[in-house]
């Protein structure tokens, strides 16, 4: 069988089946139309080792003599005709190519395995998109005659041994996505996501680099886990040499057994190559994202508009849910130029505080005698869309859906008729809805749809504020369906109500994966609204996500997750680079603040288009405290870049800072555009007897000048930025 070799935008995955298996023998750089003879890769034999090579395939197996963990587990629990009365037959299964094409164009390839002993057969279908962003899925088959108990069925991606560095993301709630870096030895590296969501310490990038990979420089193989249930993600690094990245679902016990006939499809693993750094990587997904027909800034999408300015009222009023404060707050944000009114949590049945009412949705007759009509009214005669938070997936059970159906609740075990059966334990005073049930799914379905239909709401927060600890459906582990449940939900209500939004909010970003994205329009990175905090956790939820899809708010002056305090440029220079918005109680600011913050407003209406088309560039800067990224148009004809401190410096003085990602050949002029001596904070920004010249009265120079040479920048106090200006004069 010939080989299989998929090309675009500079990288190559080519496939060879000489050994009877799929192998991808190169995944990265483009390797050109001119290939040898695969034979010359077959590996030697080592001394007190199998005698024969061993094979790493596409779906690595012991059959093969690969000693590193297999890509397919599983076992039949008893004889079947197929496995000639060997109950153990299929334990190890020898899966061999049985058919291999081309697909998409020569973009993509479809690949067939089977063990027709084993009664098992895997199609395998990899697409390199247009973007060079490689697309891994599998789908396995029990052809066999009796069940088969899956473990696990995992996508893997080979990576060469010259990547001796691990960079992969953690963190916790109000401090996701922050990186950690690790040597890479012998053994196997997991991560384990078992919060029946992604998980605020889920990795939403693994990268394997050469030594000293950075923002800009260095070869890179990474990858992301498209799902939103439990998962891992590992790389296996062998004895002798080999190295591969994989990520699969996480099952349970028992969670997946397939009759005779039936299917299982694994999520989609996302795997960029990059021989520019983490910057590379991140311009694949952004190119893939943007390239999506339903993508929120693609022009042919039903309800296209420009990413409006939101306001969010849960830090402007909490449960104080009264019409006068909110038509004030609603005035007085128009009067801004805020585009998006959001409602948030407290508007529904007997939710004064977290602890009853979720289920329950109906609007509060005793907070909204006339319905939310009356602010809905207001906030649309005021030019602005209206939007409204929910939590669908989740139940108080001080609510009347849990009173009248107990049974809609998960549990470890089958509901008892005594008592229900035992429940988990709370989380944030509440449980999971059982979307696995179908009643329970239609109940919710049903409701947002009256929703949406009765009143004029563009847009749902839809939020999910617990793990899924424990979660059974009928005595079974079943995070698996309640997963897909979640999404045919999402999908039935973006079908009948094609122009509503929908953000994904997991208290924050719990619930940040492709998986979810593939159905909604935006995510809420994180809870905290701390604009330091904000300044790492933004960075590196847009390594993948493209800042048209992060939500960021200009949050209060005293963050209430942190205690910090910060000034207003940089609370909106931080929000700037991503889909801005407030949530804070704008009534409250002072005139000074509401001057800088309708500046910034001006400055996002008058470059959304450049923040959520262009180039995303982070500079390499030794000093850790200082960083300074950006967004450069794709034709280089303007930028606009954040210089910040992020606490106190090593130097007395920054130094030059050179501006990447420009086009060598043009001439820029810089100017700093937030803050301006116009704004209140503008001398608190800084801590210096005198500025750099250029400060007031701007600089110009080539673009290669400006990324080699750079432009001194002025002393930051800690805590604060600057934002700059850059347009191409010739």
């Amino acid at each position: 069988m010939d080989p299989l070799h998929l090309r675009s935008a500079g990288v190559s995955v080519l496939l060879a089946f000489d050994s009877g298996e799929a192998e991808v023998v190169h995944w990265g750089a483009d390797l050109g139309e001119d290939l040898p003879e695969l034979g010359l890769l077959r590996n030697p034999v080592p001394h007190s080792a199998l005698d024969v090579p061993v094979v790493a395939g596409l779906l690595p197996q012991a059959s093969s003599g690969w000693l590193g963990r297999p890509a397919l587990r599983g076992h039949r629990p008893a004889p079947t005709a197929a496995d000639d009365g060997d109950p153990g037959s299929a334990f190890s299964p020898a899966l061999r190519v049985a058919a291999a094409e081309a697909i998409r164009g020569g973009r993509g390839a479809r690949i067939v395995h089977a063990d027709a002993k084993a009664g098992l057969e895997v199609t395998s279908e990899l697409v390199l998109g247009e973007g060079g962003l490689l697309e891994i899925t599998h789908e396995l088959a029990n052809t066999g005659a009796g069940p088969y108990c899956l473990d696990e069925l995992a996508a893997v991606v080979p990576v060469p041994g010259e990547a001796s560095e691990l960079l992969d993301l953690t963190g916790r709630w109000c401090r996701e996505n922050h990186p950690q870096r690790h040597h890479i030895g012998q053994g196997t590296w997991v991560r384990s996501g078992r919060h029946g969501r992604t998980g605020h310490d889920s990795s939403l990038l693994v990268a394997a680099g050469t030594a000293g990979f950075s923002n800009r420089s260095g070869r890179v193989w990474a990858i992301h886990f498209g799902w939103s249930g439990n998962h891992e993600q590992y790389l296996d690094s062998l004895a002798d040499g080999r190295r591969s990245l994989g990520a699969a679902e996480l099952l349970g016990s028992g969670e997946i057994v397939l009759a005779a006939g039936e299917k299982y499809a694994t999520p989609t693993l996302y795997a960029a190559y990059s021989d520019r750094g983490l910057d590379g990587v991140t311009e694949r997904f952004y190119r893939w994202f943007r390239a999506r027909p339903q993508h929120v800034t693609s022009e042919g999408r039903a309800g296209y508009r420009p990413r409006p300015i939101v306001l969010n009222t849960w830090e402007a009023v909490y449960f104080d849910h009264r019409l006068e404060p909110l038509l004030e707050l609603a005035e007085s944000a128009a009067e801004l130029g805020v585009e998006r009114f959001v409602l948030d949590d407290g508007w529904f049945r007997g939710r004064r505080s977290d602890g009853a009412g979720l289920g329950d949705w109906y609007v509060d007759e005793t907070v909204w005698p006339e319905g939310l009509k009356p602010l809905i009214d207001a906030v649309t005669s005021h030019g602005m869309e209206f939007g409204l938070w929910v939590e669908p997936e989740m139940v108080n059970l001080d609510s009347d859906v849990a009173r009248a159906h107990p049974e809609w609740i998960v549990r470890p075990s089958a509901p008892s008729p005594k008592d229900g059966g035992r429940l988990p334990l709370e989380w944030r005073h509440q449980h999971v809805l059982d979307l696995v049930n179908p009643d329970a799914w239609q109940y919710i379905y049903d409701r947002l749809d009256t929703l949406l239909r009765e009143n004029d709401i563009a847009y749902l927060k839809w939020d999910q504020n617990r793990d899924l600890a424990e979660h059974g459906h009928a005595g079974r582990p079943s995070v698996h369906e309640q997963t897909l449940a979640a999404y045919r939900l999402f999908d039935a209500l973006r079908a009948a109500h094609l122009t509503v939004e929908i953000e994904s909010c997991s208290s924050g970003g719990a619930r940040v994966d492709l998986g979810i994205l593939q159905r909604t329009d935006r995510v809420w990175a994180s809870d905290c609204n701390d604009a330091l905090e904000r300044q790492t956790i933004q960075r590196w939820t847009e390594a993948v996500l493209p800042p048209e899809l992060v939500g960021a708010h200009v949050g209060p002056t005293h963050s209430h997750t942190t205690g910090r305090v910060h000034d207003i440029s940089f609370r909106a220079i931080t929000a700037l680079f991503g889909h801005f918005g407030i949530e804070w109680d704008i009534r409250k600011a002072s005139q000074a603040e509401r001057e800088t913050l309708r500046r910034a407003i001006a400055l996002y209406k008058g470059h959304r288009q450049l923040l959520h088309s262009g180039t995303r560039v982070n500079a390499d800067i030794v000093e850790p405290n200082l960083a300074l990224h950006g967004v450069v148009s794709d034709d280089g004809g303007e930028a606009l870049f954040a210089a910040v401190s992020l606490g106190t410096l090593a130097a007395e003085t920054p130094g030059r800072l050179g501006l990447p990602g420009l086009n060598p050949e043009r001439t820029y002029r810089v100017d700093v555009v937030l803050p301006t001596p116009d704004d209140g904070d503008w001398n608190d920004t800084f801590i210096q007897t005198s500025p750099p010249v250029w400060l007031s009265s701007g600089a110009t120079a080539s673009g290669r000048f400006l990324a080699e040479v750079g432009i001194p920048l002025p002393i930051l106090r800690p805590e604060h930025a600057i934002l700059l200006r850059t347009r191409a004069i010739n």
